[in-house]
């Protein structure tokens, strides 16, 4: 049973936590505005624009999430050395976030992804970005990073937040895992479909439904516990995973996790909300169920306050970190003594 005294406990620990977190980085660039006409030029809506911003986006928002939760999280990416970089690097200091792990490459420019809101609705996202995979000498150079902040710190858990844009490689999965083996550090995985079947023998794989059809060439109907169950176990064998954290949308999370001679699965219903934004719910629920895994909280808890996390940040437009203090009463609120 969930107690208020066990849930001020864990997200108590949440603060002594130190997450390396290695991935995509990207800058989140809006355009806000009012909608009240039609082009007469195309069918499209003319948007008066009355804010322009930038946020941190990608692997950076899970940094983002990270902090908002308590804990320090150190970056690992390359970004280009073009103005979004200098955007990017403006925003990690506004932030409080650590550089030490960033590489500025020449050639290649900074993830970006523009979004045009009008009326508190997304119009429109335009992308701005480099997807092939990083040169020899660059990943060399990453890893040399990443080798030297977990040999430096006290690293409670390492977080791959993989978007497909280059930065990943299966040589560089290889070696962070060795490492991490070594070291007894914690590994979670927010998949795309590059590397999907890359990540072998990680704490906690944290996959939605189209990428776990897509990885396994399967097709399962996901309305169906039984199939999504069968899905999963079929995953969990591959990979060799302690845990898989299965995002279902609007349906909740299914969890699974290994016990000795099998695995327990459990489905956490969504509880209703009133969705704004979508954008960013998986960075949320990711740096939730990582910290999680850093302090040991057992599955059915982690998948309970991360499914509560992923929808709490969908109320809101644009990507945005999850508000610990709104999250420790929803937590008491709903699953105390539930």
């Amino acid at each position: 049973m969930i107690s208020t005294e066990s849930i001020s406990q864990l997200f108590s620990e949440f603060g002594n936590q130190n997450a390396l977190v290695i991935g995509d980085v990207m800058v989140d660039s809006y355009i806000w505005g009012i909608v009240n006409r039609i082009s007469p030029e195309a069918p499209v809506p003319i948007v008066e624009v009355k804010k322009r911003e930038n946020r941190l986006g990608g692997a950076a928002n899970v940094g983002l999430n990270l902090k908002a939760l308590g804990a320090t999280p150190i970056l690992c990416s390359v970004i280009g050395t073009d103005q979004r970089g200098s955007d990017f690097e403006g925003l990690l200091k506004k932030e409080g976030l650590t550089n030490e792990g960033i590489i500025k490459c020449n050639d290649r420019i900074t993830t970006t992804k523009f979004r045009v809101i009008g009326n508190n609705a997304q119009l429109l996202r335009v992308d701005e970005e480099t997807t092939s995979l990083l040169t020899e000498k660059q990943n060399m150079q990453l890893w040399k990073k990443i080798e030297n902040i977990i040999e430096t710190n006290n690293i409670n858990v390492i977080v791959f937040q993989d978007y497909d844009k280059g930065v990943i490689s299966q040589t560089l999965i290889e070696q962070v895992m060795k490492i991490s083996l070594e070291k007894k550090i914690p590994v979670v995985v927010d998949p795309k479909k590059s590397n999907f079947l890359s990540y072998h023998n990680v704490t906690l794989f944290k996959p939605n439904i189209k990428e776990i059809k897509e990885g396994l060439n399967i097709e399962f109907n996901a309305n169906s516990e039984v199939d999504v169950e069968l899905a999963v176990a079929k995953l969990q064998d591959k990979l060799n995973a302690q845990i898989i954290l299965n995002t279902l949308s609007d349906k909740g999370v299914f969890i699974s996790w290994r016990i000795e001679g099998g695995y327990e699965s459990l489905l956490i219903p969504a509880h209703l909300r009133n969705i704004s934004d979508v954008s960013g719910a998986g960075d949320t629920v990711i740096s939730v169920a990582a910290l999680c895994v850093a302090i040991n909280a057992s599955p059915p808890v982690m998948a309970a306050i991360a499914n509560l996390a992923g929808g709490l940040v969908c109320e809101q437009v644009g990507v945005v970190s999850v508000n610990k203090e709104k999250l420790h009463n929803e937590v008491n609120r709903l699953l105390v003594n539930s």
